[in-house]
């Protein structure tokens, strides 16, 4: 088998042309583009193309399906990737060891989706950059007032429509503050950056709750009570394809759920959740957990079964709801039916 082995950067690409059976490798470097990764390939006609998974990694991978030739991505979380203890790296060994890993079929490969699924990905994921955008601001208008001894409504009352006219009043353009209040002309540019992302966030989710309008799976994810559109969404997106999932422990790992293990002879201790996996699906599905215990009974009850009664375990008991409630996210797109509330019953068992 010949395999084509590719490091890509960001303007260069390093080809490791392996042939399977001798071993014998060459190596070539093209700009990363579109068309010199296609001529390349048709050049070289490989079996088997084998890449890390990268910022450029969905191009690249729609370029080599269309040829109809197998793909590898390699996931760079494993430990061929650790580095701590390699004295020489550089772009022919990644490209080398790509190859070498491949042929030996020991490379660990993620899961790439089609163009539509990683174009709504993405708008996921930039409208969670407008919200923290705007929290910014929220919290650069708090300092501001606070360094001039001033106060607002704590919570969501510190920015009803009323107070931010009132936080209006005190602004300048910044043309027209002296050397006194060069502050009222920092709050009138955080109070502008705040509407417009502010508008922002609403246009993006407008085009993504028109999107999910035609789509059955987030229709199904809304019938549990206390997730919402965003939730839903985000679930359908990442999880994409039910059935490359084998059991409900890969579901959880993929989103970084599940604890870390530390096993020798006969210690074998847990920790902290990896958190290894995707950032934005772990964290709205944390957030919807902890509004959830208010609308959906089954969040509510396993909460109170793993918190045991103890405070100190709060993080743990929503950890394990977020994580419970993805499994059944997935089970539910998996055989496409509506949610079913289970009559959990609240005891002292751990869970």
């Amino acid at each position: 088998m010949k395999i084509v082995a590719m490091d890509l950067g960001k303007n260069k690409t390093v080809i490791c042309i392996y042939d399977q059976k001798s071993g014998k490798h060459k190596y070539q470097t093209v700009m990363t583009g579109p068309q010199q990764i296609h001529d390349l390939l048709v050049e070289h006609k490989p079996e088997r193309v084998v890449f890390e998974i990268c910022s450029a990694a969905g191009w690249v991978f729609d370029i080599v399906k269309c040829l109809d030739i197998e793909i590898q991505v390699a996931n760079t979380n494993g430990q061929a990737w650790r580095w701590k203890n390699i004295r020489r790296k550089n772009d022919r060994e990644d490209a080398l060891k790509l190859a070498q890993l491949s042929a030996m079929n020991q490379l660990r490969t993620v899961h790439i989706p089609n163009r539509q699924v990683r174009q709504k990905r993405a708008l996921i994921q930039y409208r969670q950059s407008l919200v923290a955008r705007c929290v910014q601001a929220k919290n650069s208008i708090h300092s501001i007032l606070d360094k001039e001894g001033l106060t607002m409504p704590s919570g969501k009352s510190g920015w009803t429509k009323g107070s931010i006219e009132e936080l209006k009043a005190m602004t300048l353009p910044m043309e027209k503050c002296d050397g006194d209040n060069l502050w009222r002309g920092s709050l009138w540019v955080e109070l502008e950056m705040l509407t417009k992302v502010t508008e922002l966030i609403k246009e993006v989710e407008s085009k993504l709750e028109e999107m999910a309008e035609d789509d059955q799976r987030v229709r199904i994810l809304r019938t549990i009570p206390g997730v919402g559109p965003r939730l839903a969404e985000a679930v359908v997106a990442y999880v994409d394809e039910p059935g490359r999932f084998t059991n409900s422990k890969q579901v959880g790992c993929y989103a970084g759920l599940t604890p870390r293990q530390y096993q020798s002879g006969n210690s074998n201790r847990v920790g902290r959740i990896s958190g290894q996996g995707n950032k934005v699906l772990r964290s709205l599905l944390v957030e919807v957990s902890w509004l959830g215990l208010r609308h959906n009974e089954w969040m509510r009850q396993t909460y109170q079964r793993i918190l045991r009664g103890s405070n100190s375990r709060k993080k743990i008991a929503i950890t394990a709801v977020a994580r419970k409630l993805l499994i059944r996210c997935w089970a539910m797109l998996r055989d496409g039916t509506t949610w079913r509330q289970d009559k959990v019953k609240v005891s002292n068992v751990a869970a």
